[in-house]
């Protein structure tokens, strides 16, 4: 039902190309996860992300849980006939948003009392709360409910929240029943590599069948994320997933590879598509800039997505400077499209031998463009 086999590994650097083998489907690593927090990718159709070649998608477990509600989506038939996404899914537990977007909460070893960043109304989330609604919505993969710090961060807070994290995820497997669903450990202890060691450690021996790697991006330098990556990857076991939680910037994506990550996801393409900043093979590109008034060429040459074969960088920036929907509908399409290949390109690069050299040029292009306004 699930399991992950490994094609191929890079000698020079830790990247890695496999298959992760789930009930609706099979997933070629590493991926990018297009986000649908609420059970859609905002401003994309199913059959629109399946044309530009997303393999799995992520709903969000807070979200949906306090709207529509999880009994409802069951109801439905789960998430993928509720939103009509017939490929895997991956469902977050729930936890970063409860820190990141509850106004008043309240921890305790049993779990946590938020107010919806909705109506304000009172919920209190614990490990097993968190495994039930994910059960119900029907995702094929589930993420135990963790303690995500803040950043900045205390040594004495992180390692409060890795001892939490690890005793959640006991409780996680515990109430975790589902054969169809593969249920996911999240390694916390932000920047501090004894800690992320430690939970490392612990969670690997309660044998998950994947890993994630939560707590980065949330502020701290790249060279700090890189360096927690280069401490986890050579202890993480080499025959499971890995999973880099809320990571999608290019060229952190292409370093995350090399440092043996398998999966991500990221609102930051559909973020950035809205306010019409696009990812470009040379660099990143500000669509609503006054030098592409006239220029009647498609937004990146080297691209072959739909919105690049069809229109051009005037009329997209007509469509954004108008308030037009569908400027951001095209942005986004276009963002999605360009992640989701530019890990494909790695995996492939992995598989032929070639990925240091595939890094390399990437990474120089891509920094050399900057940022197009």
């Amino acid at each position: 039902m699930f399991d992950y086999r490994l094609v191929a590994v890079c000698p020079h650097t830790g990247a890695r190309a496999g298959e992760l083998v789930t009930p609706h489907g099979v997933i070629e690593t590493p991926v990018f996860m297009p986000v649908g927090t609420q059970a859609t990718v905002k401003a994309m159709t199913p059959e629109e992300l399946v044309e530009l070649g997303a393999q799995i998608i992520l709903s969000n477990t807070y979200h949906l849980y306090l709207r529509p509600g999880a009994d409802l989506v069951a109801e439905a038939g789960g998430l993928h006939r509720f939103m009509r996404w017939q490929g895997p899914i991956l469902t977050d537990s729930g936890g970063f948003q409860v820190f990141s977007l509850s106004a008043l909460r309240q921890i305790s070893d049993e779990g946590v009392t938020f107010r919806s960043h909705r109506d304000g109304s009172s919920h209190f989330m614990t490990p097993e709360l968190s495994v039930a609604v994910q059960e119900k919505l029907g995702g094929d993969i589930a993420m135990c409910f963790d303690e995500c710090v803040p950043w900045p961060t205390t040594a004495e807070e992180a390692d409060r929240a890795v001892s939490r994290t690890t005793a959640w995820a006991r409780r996680c497997l515990e109430a975790h029943g589902r054969e169809d669903q593969a249920l996911f450990a999240i390694v916390q202890g932000s920047v501090f590599e004894p800690l992320r060691l430690r939970s490392a450690s612990e969670l690997i021996e309660l044998d998950f069948p994947g890993y994630a790697i939560g707590g980065l991006s949330v502020g701290e330098s790249h060279d700090a994320m890189y360096r927690i990556l280069d401490v986890l990857n050579p202890v993480l076991p080499r025959h499971k997933p890995r999973y880099l939680m809320g990571v999608g910037f290019p060229t952190n994506l292409v370093e995350g590879i090399a440092r043996g990550v398998d999966m991500f996801d990221c609102v930051l393409p559909s973020r950035n598509g809205r306010n019409g900043t696009l990812f470009t093979s040379s660099g990143r590109m500000n669509i609503k800039g006054s030098r592409f008034e006239r220029d009647f060429g498609p937004l990146d040459e080297a691209c072959d997505c739909y919105v690049c074969r069809n229109y051009s960088r005037a009329y997209v920036r007509h469509l954004h400077r108008s308030g037009e929907i569908l400027g951001a509908r095209l942005c986004t399409w276009h963002n999605l499209h360009f992640l989701v290949h530019l890990v494909r390109k790695a995996r492939k690069a992995i598989i032929d031998g070639s990925f240091p050299d595939f890094r390399r040029r990437f990474l120089e292009h891509f920094m050399e463009g900057a940022y197009l306004t």
